[in-house]
């Protein structure tokens, strides 16, 4: 199970999490906080009031606003999936974007 250990506040919509197996990297919410739950999240002071929950190891806000570990923590790894990935097919155009078929 992912679990998040640590956030910070950066500014905007912005947050920094840490992760329990070191994965770290700031999240910009900002295109995620629409939805009756979610909306009340705009206001920069209400969005600034998150915590991290103890028992379910993530983002929360006292309106029981929450975002899933597993959702912040592909943000997270999201930048260095697709740099790896871009690594991977650097040199090559005709790969770029298309599965490679490993056979079987």
């Amino acid at each position: 199970m992912i679990k998040l250990v640590e956030a910070k506040y950066v500014g905007g919509y912005v947050v920094r999490l840490q992760f329990d197996d070191d994965a770290a990297g700031d999240v910009d919410l900002s295109d995620w906080l629409y939805g009756p739950v979610f909306e009340p999240l705009n206001d920069l002071e209400y969005f600034r009031s998150f915590e991290v929950h103890p028992e379910l190891c993530t983002l929360v806000w006292p309106n029981g606003a929450d975002f899933a570990p597993e959702f912040l923590y592909e943000r997270v790894r999201m930048p260095s999936l697709l740099a790896t990935e871009e690594r991977a097919t650097s040199g090559s155009t005709c790969r770029r974007g298309r599965p490679q078929y490993s056979g079987g």
